[in-house]
């Protein structure tokens, strides 16, 4: 476990990468961190599909920047506070799924379920992808993964058997 650093809290760039200083808490700060997320998930849900990919997108971006800069200052690659990623990926994972309670516990569970056990090829990017984009990269995949089982279940919640 990493402490979290007293920039978080005085350096704008820290606070946004240690996900608005959700990653800051002393116990696991990836779920802490994901579990942030779902309060912005639900008014970017509000966004018509179009213009929350742009957002997810350009907040994909900016976080490989933000993580990046953050790595740097602390001297830590992947400082186990910056949850950054986990807001993109949780918000990735969620697209274009109905808005509710249920599915955004679905999505939080299944998310973190592949950000930790890390299949491959999210192992592989998270061990070999340096800087911010290696640092977003094995969460985008791990979206990937939970969004892709998301969609599935609804598919099939939807046929009329």
């Amino acid at each position: 476990m990493n402490k979290a650093p007293a920039s978080v809290w005085k350096n704008p760039i820290h606070f946004l990468a240690f996900g608005l200083g959700s990653g800051a808490s002393p116990w696991a700060p990836g779920t802490v961190g994901t579990l942030a997320a779902i309060p912005l998930y639900f008014l970017l849900a509000t966004l018509p599909l179009g213009l929350y990919i742009l957002v997810v997108g350009l907040a994909f971006w900016v976080g490989c920047w933000l993580c990046e800069r953050t790595s740097e200052d602390l001297g830590v690659h992947d400082h186990s506070g910056i949850v950054w990623d986990e807001f993109v990926g949780y918000w990735l994972t969620m697209l274009a799924l109905p808005v509710s309670l249920g599915w955004a516990l679905a999505g939080f569970l299944l998310f973190r379920f592949f950000d930790i056990i890390k299949p491959w090829p999210i192992r592989w990017a998270d061990r070999r992808v340096a800087g911010g984009f290696g640092i977003m990269i094995d969460d985008v995949l791990a979206a990937v993964y939970a969004g892709a089982l998301l969609h599935f279940a609804y598919f099939v919640m939807s046929l009329n058997w």
